[in-house]
Protein backbone atom coordinates (compact mmCIF):
# COMPACT_ATOMS: atom_id res chain seq x y z
CA UNK A 1 0.00 0.00 0.00
CA UNK A 2 3.13 2.29 0.99
CA UNK A 3 4.45 1.43 -2.34
CA UNK A 4 1.29 2.07 -4.14
CA UNK A 5 0.77 5.82 -2.42
CA UNK A 6 4.41 6.61 -3.45
CA UNK A 7 3.74 5.83 -6.81
CA UNK A 8 0.66 7.50 -7.13
CA UNK A 9 2.49 10.70 -5.36
CA UNK A 10 5.06 10.54 -8.10
CA UNK A 11 3.32 10.43 -10.81
CA UNK A 12 1.40 13.15 -9.46
CA UNK A 13 4.82 15.20 -8.90
CA UNK A 14 5.90 14.12 -12.53
CA UNK A 15 2.24 15.82 -13.85
CA UNK A 16 2.71 19.11 -12.34
CA UNK A 17 6.56 19.75 -13.51
CA UNK A 18 5.46 18.77 -17.02
CA UNK A 19 2.26 20.88 -16.61
CA UNK A 20 4.94 23.98 -15.26
CA UNK A 21 7.36 23.36 -17.84
CA UNK A 22 4.82 23.49 -20.86
CA UNK A 23 3.28 26.50 -19.03
CA UNK A 24 6.81 28.32 -18.87
CA UNK A 25 7.49 27.50 -22.37
CA UNK A 26 4.07 29.14 -23.74
CA UNK A 27 4.94 32.11 -21.81
CA UNK A 28 8.43 31.91 -24.11
CA UNK A 29 7.16 31.22 -27.21
CA UNK A 30 3.34 31.87 -27.89
CA UNK A 31 2.66 35.07 -25.14
CA UNK A 32 1.85 38.30 -26.23
CA UNK A 33 4.67 40.43 -26.81
CA UNK A 34 5.58 43.39 -24.70
CA UNK A 35 4.99 46.76 -25.33
CA UNK A 36 8.52 48.71 -26.11
CA UNK A 37 9.76 51.54 -23.54
CA UNK A 38 10.58 53.23 -26.64
CA UNK A 39 9.37 52.81 -29.92
CA UNK A 40 11.88 51.91 -32.73
CA UNK A 41 10.16 53.16 -35.79
CA UNK A 42 10.07 57.17 -34.21
CA UNK A 43 12.89 59.38 -34.61
CA UNK A 44 15.37 59.78 -31.92
CA UNK A 45 14.17 63.31 -31.20
CA UNK A 46 10.50 62.38 -30.38
CA UNK A 47 11.87 58.87 -29.24
CA UNK A 48 11.38 60.31 -25.60
CA UNK A 49 8.12 58.33 -24.83
CA UNK A 50 7.31 55.92 -27.54
CA UNK A 51 4.22 54.33 -25.59
CA UNK A 52 3.34 58.73 -24.84
CA UNK A 53 3.31 59.04 -28.56
CA UNK A 54 0.97 56.17 -29.48
CA UNK A 55 -1.34 56.98 -26.59
CA UNK A 56 -1.43 60.75 -27.76
CA UNK A 57 -1.77 59.75 -31.64
CA UNK A 58 -5.19 57.24 -30.68
CA UNK A 59 -6.57 59.55 -28.06
CA UNK A 60 -7.75 61.67 -31.24
CA UNK A 61 -11.50 60.71 -32.11
CA UNK A 62 -11.55 62.71 -35.51
CA UNK A 63 -9.11 63.33 -38.77
CA UNK A 64 -7.69 66.30 -39.06
CA UNK A 65 -9.86 68.07 -42.07
CA UNK A 66 -6.79 68.36 -44.23
CA UNK A 67 -6.11 65.21 -45.82
CA UNK A 68 -2.74 64.08 -47.41
CA UNK A 69 -3.17 64.24 -51.33
CA UNK A 70 -2.19 60.58 -52.52
CA UNK A 71 -1.05 60.46 -56.34
CA UNK A 72 -3.28 59.61 -58.86
CA UNK A 73 -2.88 58.78 -62.34
CA UNK A 74 -6.13 59.93 -64.36
CA UNK A 75 -8.17 59.16 -61.28
CA UNK A 76 -7.76 55.19 -61.89
CA UNK A 77 -4.23 54.92 -60.24
CA UNK A 78 -3.94 56.13 -56.96
CA UNK A 79 -0.81 56.07 -54.85
CA UNK A 80 -0.11 56.72 -50.79
CA UNK A 81 3.68 56.38 -49.83
CA UNK A 82 3.06 58.43 -46.43
CA UNK A 83 5.70 60.87 -47.08
CA UNK A 84 2.78 64.03 -46.67
CA UNK A 85 1.31 62.27 -43.03
CA UNK A 86 2.93 63.77 -39.82
CA UNK A 87 5.39 61.44 -38.00
CA UNK A 88 3.97 60.19 -34.37
CA UNK A 89 0.68 60.63 -35.62
CA UNK A 90 -2.10 58.41 -36.31
CA UNK A 91 -2.70 57.96 -40.73
CA UNK A 92 -4.94 60.55 -41.91
CA UNK A 93 -4.84 59.01 -45.52
CA UNK A 94 -6.23 55.60 -43.93
CA UNK A 95 -8.96 55.15 -41.07
CA UNK A 96 -7.59 52.94 -38.19
CA UNK A 97 -10.55 50.57 -37.10
CA UNK A 98 -8.56 48.13 -34.87
CA UNK A 99 -5.43 48.26 -33.49
CA UNK A 100 -2.81 51.00 -33.20
CA UNK A 101 -1.62 52.79 -36.37
CA UNK A 102 0.96 55.12 -36.39
CA UNK A 103 2.87 56.98 -38.89
CA UNK A 104 6.60 56.59 -38.23
CA UNK A 105 10.31 56.39 -39.86
CA UNK A 106 12.03 53.33 -41.28
CA UNK A 107 15.67 54.49 -42.38
CA UNK A 108 14.77 58.10 -43.23
CA UNK A 109 11.42 57.01 -45.02
CA UNK A 110 8.27 57.65 -43.84
CA UNK A 111 6.33 54.30 -43.28
CA UNK A 112 2.51 52.97 -41.63
CA UNK A 113 3.44 51.44 -38.55
CA UNK A 114 0.78 48.83 -37.15
CA UNK A 115 1.99 48.27 -33.62
CA UNK A 116 0.36 44.87 -32.03
CA UNK A 117 2.33 44.79 -28.94
CA UNK A 118 0.54 47.58 -26.79
CA UNK A 119 -3.27 45.62 -27.67
CA UNK A 120 -2.92 42.42 -25.24
CA UNK A 121 -6.69 41.41 -26.18
CA UNK A 122 -7.02 43.40 -29.54
CA UNK A 123 -9.99 46.89 -29.54
CA UNK A 124 -11.29 49.09 -31.64
CA UNK A 125 -9.47 51.91 -32.24
CA UNK A 126 -9.85 55.15 -31.08
CA UNK A 127 -12.66 57.51 -32.58
CA UNK A 128 -14.02 54.33 -34.60
CA UNK A 129 -17.65 55.55 -34.56
CA UNK A 130 -16.53 58.98 -35.94
CA UNK A 131 -14.37 57.19 -38.52
CA UNK A 132 -17.28 54.62 -39.49
CA UNK A 133 -19.59 57.77 -39.75
CA UNK A 134 -17.70 59.04 -42.74
CA UNK A 135 -16.70 56.44 -44.37
CA UNK A 136 -20.17 54.50 -44.35
CA UNK A 137 -22.69 57.46 -43.34
CA UNK A 138 -26.31 56.21 -41.86
CA UNK A 139 -24.86 52.75 -41.55
CA UNK A 140 -22.13 52.83 -39.49
CA UNK A 141 -23.76 51.40 -36.46
CA UNK A 142 -23.87 48.33 -38.77
CA UNK A 143 -20.20 48.71 -39.03
CA UNK A 144 -19.69 48.92 -36.09
CA UNK A 145 -21.16 46.11 -34.39
CA UNK A 146 -19.30 43.86 -37.03
CA UNK A 147 -16.00 45.11 -36.52
CA UNK A 148 -15.67 44.16 -32.29
CA UNK A 149 -16.57 40.42 -33.93
CA UNK A 150 -12.74 41.28 -35.24
CA UNK A 151 -10.92 42.80 -32.07
CA UNK A 152 -8.16 40.37 -32.91
CA UNK A 153 -7.55 41.70 -36.50
CA UNK A 154 -6.18 44.72 -36.54
CA UNK A 155 -7.35 46.95 -40.17
CA UNK A 156 -6.81 50.29 -41.50
CA UNK A 157 -9.41 51.42 -44.40
CA UNK A 158 -8.18 53.75 -47.49
CA UNK A 159 -10.41 56.99 -47.45
CA UNK A 160 -9.16 57.83 -50.96
CA UNK A 161 -10.78 54.37 -52.81
CA UNK A 162 -14.65 54.67 -52.00
CA UNK A 163 -15.09 51.46 -54.15
CA UNK A 164 -12.97 48.42 -56.06
CA UNK A 165 -14.30 45.71 -58.01
CA UNK A 166 -11.59 45.03 -60.77
CA UNK A 167 -7.93 46.24 -60.74
CA UNK A 168 -4.85 45.54 -58.66
CA UNK A 169 -4.09 46.50 -55.46
CA UNK A 170 -0.43 46.41 -54.04
CA UNK A 171 1.77 47.14 -51.02
CA UNK A 172 5.45 46.67 -49.52
CA UNK A 173 5.78 45.64 -46.44
CA UNK A 174 8.45 44.79 -43.44
CA UNK A 175 7.46 42.77 -40.71
CA UNK A 176 9.21 43.60 -37.37
CA UNK A 177 8.16 41.71 -34.47
CA UNK A 178 5.64 39.14 -33.10
CA UNK A 179 5.69 36.25 -31.55
CA UNK A 180 1.82 34.90 -32.16
CA UNK A 181 2.09 36.58 -35.55
CA UNK A 182 3.86 38.72 -37.96
CA UNK A 183 1.02 39.32 -40.47
CA UNK A 184 0.92 41.43 -43.54
CA UNK A 185 -1.97 41.60 -45.49
CA UNK A 186 -4.09 43.58 -47.79
CA UNK A 187 -7.72 44.15 -47.31
CA UNK A 188 -10.84 44.18 -49.88
CA UNK A 189 -14.46 43.75 -51.03
CA UNK A 190 -14.98 45.33 -47.02
CA UNK A 191 -18.70 45.46 -46.72
CA UNK A 192 -20.94 48.04 -44.68
CA UNK A 193 -21.91 44.70 -42.20
CA UNK A 194 -17.79 44.63 -41.09
CA UNK A 195 -17.59 41.49 -43.80
CA UNK A 196 -14.31 41.14 -45.89
CA UNK A 197 -11.36 39.18 -47.73
CA UNK A 198 -7.78 39.72 -46.60
CA UNK A 199 -4.78 38.20 -48.86
CA UNK A 200 -2.04 38.04 -46.47
CA UNK A 201 1.57 36.83 -46.13
CA UNK A 202 3.21 35.73 -42.90
CA UNK A 203 6.99 35.36 -42.20
CA UNK A 204 6.58 33.24 -39.23
CA UNK A 205 4.71 30.82 -41.23
CA UNK A 206 5.79 31.89 -45.11
CA UNK A 207 2.79 30.78 -46.28
CA UNK A 208 0.24 33.06 -48.34
CA UNK A 209 -3.62 32.82 -47.26
CA UNK A 210 -6.86 34.40 -48.34
CA UNK A 211 -8.80 34.21 -45.40
CA UNK A 212 -13.00 35.65 -45.95
CA UNK A 213 -14.36 36.91 -42.49
CA UNK A 214 -17.93 37.09 -42.65
CA UNK A 215 -20.69 37.66 -39.67
CA UNK A 216 -17.97 36.94 -36.83
CA UNK A 217 -16.16 33.92 -38.28
CA UNK A 218 -12.64 33.98 -39.76
CA UNK A 219 -12.63 31.12 -42.81
CA UNK A 220 -9.52 30.14 -44.83
CA UNK A 221 -10.84 30.43 -48.49
CA UNK A 222 -6.99 29.50 -50.25
CA UNK A 223 -4.01 28.46 -48.72
CA UNK A 224 -0.22 28.41 -50.65
CA UNK A 225 2.52 27.09 -48.98
CA UNK A 226 6.36 27.29 -49.09
CA UNK A 227 5.99 31.81 -49.50
CA UNK A 228 9.10 32.95 -48.12
CA UNK A 229 9.05 36.71 -46.73
CA UNK A 230 11.82 37.24 -44.11
CA UNK A 231 11.61 39.49 -41.06
CA UNK A 232 13.30 42.82 -41.24
CA UNK A 233 13.36 42.81 -45.20
CA UNK A 234 10.80 44.30 -47.28
CA UNK A 235 8.46 42.20 -49.86
CA UNK A 236 6.10 43.31 -52.45
CA UNK A 237 2.07 41.76 -52.01
CA UNK A 238 0.03 42.35 -54.88
CA UNK A 239 -3.64 41.42 -55.41
CA UNK A 240 -5.11 41.02 -58.83
CA UNK A 241 -8.93 41.04 -59.48
CA UNK A 242 -10.93 40.46 -62.58
CA UNK A 243 -14.64 39.42 -62.17
CA UNK A 244 -14.57 36.99 -59.94
CA UNK A 245 -10.90 35.66 -60.10
CA UNK A 246 -8.49 36.62 -56.97
CA UNK A 247 -4.54 36.19 -58.26
CA UNK A 248 -1.84 37.41 -55.26
CA UNK A 249 1.50 37.76 -55.86
CA UNK A 250 4.56 37.61 -53.82
CA UNK A 251 7.87 39.59 -54.86
CA UNK A 252 6.19 39.73 -58.48
CA UNK A 253 5.84 35.66 -58.51
CA UNK A 254 2.12 34.49 -58.74
CA UNK A 255 1.84 32.21 -55.39
CA UNK A 256 -1.79 32.19 -55.35
CA UNK A 257 -5.67 32.27 -57.71
CA UNK A 258 -9.07 31.62 -56.52
CA UNK A 259 -12.55 32.41 -58.17
CA UNK A 260 -14.67 33.80 -55.45
CA UNK A 261 -18.62 32.51 -55.48
CA UNK A 262 -19.19 36.65 -55.89
CA UNK A 263 -18.04 39.77 -57.89
CA UNK A 264 -16.02 41.70 -55.44
CA UNK A 265 -17.40 44.92 -54.61
CA UNK A 266 -16.46 47.39 -51.39
CA UNK A 267 -13.92 49.52 -49.84
CA UNK A 268 -10.11 48.18 -49.24
CA UNK A 269 -7.42 48.72 -46.61
CA UNK A 270 -4.51 46.87 -45.07
CA UNK A 271 -4.69 44.13 -42.51
CA UNK A 272 -2.65 42.07 -39.82
CA UNK A 273 -3.11 39.91 -37.04
CA UNK A 274 -2.69 39.98 -33.07
CA UNK A 275 0.67 40.85 -32.15
CA UNK A 276 2.35 42.03 -35.61
CA UNK A 277 4.61 44.72 -36.01
CA UNK A 278 4.66 45.68 -39.55
CA UNK A 279 6.09 48.69 -41.75
CA UNK A 280 4.12 49.07 -45.05
CA UNK A 281 4.91 51.50 -47.46
CA UNK A 282 3.21 52.47 -51.23
CA UNK A 283 0.39 51.46 -51.03
CA UNK A 284 -1.06 51.58 -54.67
CA UNK A 285 -4.69 50.69 -56.48
CA UNK A 286 -5.02 50.88 -59.50
CA UNK A 287 -8.74 50.34 -60.83
CA UNK A 288 -9.92 48.61 -64.09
Amino acid sequence: MKSKTIKITLMAVAIVASATAGFMLYQKHFNWSQPPSQAEYLPAETRKSGLDMISKANAATTAPAAQPTPKTDNGKSTLDDFSTETVGAMPVSFAAAVGNWIIGVDNGNQVLVVDGRKWSQGQASAGLADKARALYGERYAEFLDNVKAYAYYPFAVCRQVDNFSNGEISVRFKAIAGRIDQGAGILFDLKTNGDYYAIRANPLENNLVLWRFKHGRRSSVSWVRNVNTPSRKWHDLKLKVAGRVITGYVNNHQFLQYKLPAPVSGKVGLWTKADSVVYFDDYRVRKD
